[in-house]
């Protein structure tokens, strides 16, 4: 990031002041199709995409140069079988069944690579029909299990990427998967992970996405206050299911070709179609740009655990604490990790800001680098959302005794970073 892109980006936050976390969106008709990566910047992408948090669609050229372009996949454009036995066969892999619904979700399993693709391969022969339902891996983490190396490249794009950045500080988890699946296999309606921002390549095969811009999904909700299964049912026809139904926008609808990458900005819902056999590497991520999305989303979160066990209030000691032990499990995160989250990443902007250093000193995740400007940058909204966090009666709640820094002296920390970036 550079100085006119740092000054673009915190002139964009002063104006949305006061405003829901991107409820801000123009309407589109269209989703921008990125053609050549010699002419596309990184400011391009973060100037007209990430900060107005749009989506878009990059060509296959941002790809060619993937190991899994090469070798996971046939000449004529199909999955690779042999070449994912021979490397992952022993893996034992996600797999959900799409053509069970549990809650809004699909029921998983788990089995070996090898397994799966035995499954597949008797899935095509059988016409794309199975007694053992329409199977779909989701959710691998190829990069935790085992070696990824050469398989892709990390878009410059998505290189500022605090989520997978504090979980490989932490060395236990990651938001990187791979997808792999038959023609049929899909995603029911969603919107990505703590409101997160999402990439997708498809290494083979064809997606077709529909997006719904964020505040749209509220106009699908049924009469009972849910959010549809399946946004392509006819039963979002019916006025007396759905009474908001035709307040609702046309979708923008998206196929994704072999390479191409999507981008899906934080909280826009949609759903995923594969229209062929399709391998896809995708990502989820969390920056200054959706940070206060993030922080949003965990608030609504919390009040919907503690409007599920409101009546035990009185009656349960430690109640709040309980709740954000509930949030926890359903959530993946509750309070007092998100400050941990965000203390990782400040802390390590700080200390870049502290040395001094010019771009390419100091890691920000695997293979990525931070200059100043990012940095700077970065603690300017971790700071905005931390105030925040600092005085959200919830968060009062939880015991910081232990924690180093605490709240208070972190926040003061950044505000005096801030103050100190403000000519860099």
């Amino acid at each position: 990031m550079d100085r006119e892109a740092r000054v673009f980006a915190e002139s964009h936050f002063r104006s949305l002041e006061g405003c829901l976390p991107r409820r801000v969106c123009p309407k589109l008709d269209r989703v921008d199709f990125i053609e050549k990566p010699d002419s596309f910047s990184y400011a391009d992408f973060f100037k007209g995409y990430l900060l107005p948090n749009l989506p878009c669609v990059f060509s296959s050229a941002f790809t060619e140069g993937w190991g899994s372009r090469r070798l996971w996949v046939t000449p004529s454009g199909k999955p690779n079988f042999d070449y994912l036995l021979q490397n992952y066969g022993d893996v034992v892999v996600p797999v959900a069944n799409c053509g069970v619904r549990e809650y809004n979700s699909n029921p998983k399993e788990h089995m070996t690579l090898r397994d799966y693709i035995s499954y597949w391969k008797e899935y095509i022969q059988g016409n794309y029909s199975s007694s053992r339902g329409c199977l779909y891996l989701k959710d691998w983490h190829l990069c935790r299990d085992s070696s990824a190396e050469g398989v892709f490249t990390l878009p410059i794009y998505f290189s500022s990427d605090w989520l997978n950045e504090y979980w490989d500080a932490l060395d236990v988890d990651d938001y990187r998967f791979i997808y792999m699946g038959p023609t049929g296999t899909w995603s029911p309606f969603h919107a990505d992970i703590f409101r997160s921002f999402s990439w997708s390549v498809n290494i083979c095969g064809r997606k077709k996405w529909i997006f719904f811009p964020p505040g749209q999904e509220e106009a699908l909700r049924d009469c009972h206050g849910s959010l549809p299964y399946d946004v392509t049912s006819p039963t979002l026809l019916d006025s007396r299911l759905h009474p908001m139904r035709d307040h609702c926008s046309p979708p923008l609808e998206v196929t994704q070709e072999a390479g191409e990458m999507v981008f899906v900005p934080s909280g826009w819902h949609h759903q995923v179609h594969n229209l062929e056999d399709t391998i896809s590497i995708n990502h989820n991520w969390v920056n200054g740009c959706n940070l206060a999305n993030m922080w949003h989303f965990l608030q609504q979160e919390l009040c919907a655990v503690q409007q599920e066990i409101i009546e035990w209030r009185d009656s349960m000691p430690d109640w709040h604490h309980h709740c954000q032990v509930i949030m926890k499990s359903c959530s993946g995160i509750n309070f007092e990790e998100f400050y941990h989250f965000l203390k990782v990443v400040a802390e390590r902007r700080l200390l870049l800001l502290a040395k001094g250093m010019g771009p390419g000193k100091v890691e920000g995740g695997k293979g990525t680098r931070l200059g100043p400007q990012q940095a700077a940058f970065d603690i300017c909204r971790i700071a905005e959302v931390l105030e925040s966090v600092v005085a959200h009666p919830d968060f009062q709640r939880v015991d910081t005794s232990a924690f180093s820094p605490r709240p208070e002296e972190l926040l003061q920390q950044l505000e005096e970073a801030v103050a100190a970036t403000t000519s860099l």
